[in-house]
């Protein structure tokens, strides 16, 4: 893609009034919820589309879960550090580069931008789950069993919080048995 066809496309999807050429070859889009950088090489040959996630000291207990969503789940976007931030980023050769890969990859991006701690503690969490079912099975428990003694935990109030009401308990469990369930035959 051209400088031109780069332009033309983030103005179809951002409209004029959202983009700034910030310098020859680079592109800011702001909106109300993200600003996004469009940035080409020197020599024009590579593009690189940033957008911000989140302050990197906020993503410091997950830093696994990023790395393992890299491998698994972004698709053509990376999540990047870099001077204390946390990054969506996609970088194509820009010779190669279409409009529509170029707007899909935005597309992602924002995606991820929008999700922000979401998904990656969805699946910390779900890593959680499965480790005790693991250790559960490794004791020879049963879904039932393991399931009463997390309801043990809640009500002697080694799980939860404080001034969990009863009804908030049984919310909770509620999860952890669906939970369970969904995971206990894949562990």
């Amino acid at each position: 893609m051209t400088p031109e066809e780069i332009a033309g496309t983030l103005t179809d999807l951002f409209g004029a009034d959202n983009l700034q050429a910030i310098a020859p070859g680079s592109w800011q889009i702001d909106t109300a919820t993200f600003r996004l950088l469009v940035l080409l090489s020197e020599d024009q040959t590579w593009l690189r589309v940033l957008l911000p996630i989140m302050p990197a000291t906020e993503a410091q207990p997950f830093l696994t879960q990023f790395l393992e969503a890299n491998f698994d789940d972004t698709q053509e976007v990376r999540y990047a550090l870099y001077d204390g931030v946390i990054w969506g980023v996609y970088q194509h050769n820009s010779s190669s580069l279409v409009s529509a890969d170029l707007s899909s990859a935005i597309a992602r991006l924002i995606s991820l931008q929008e999700a922000g701690l979401n998904e990656v503690f969805n699946r910390l969490v779900e890593n959680r789950i499965r480790q005790i079912v693991q250790a559960a099975k490794q004791q020879g428990q049963s879904l039932q069993t393991t399931m009463q003694s997390l309801e043990r935990f809640y009500a002697e109030g080694l799980l939860g919080e404080i001034n969990q009401t009863a009804e908030a308990r049984e919310e909770v469990l509620a999860a952890w048995q669906k939970q369970l369930e969904r995971l206990w035959n894949e562990v």
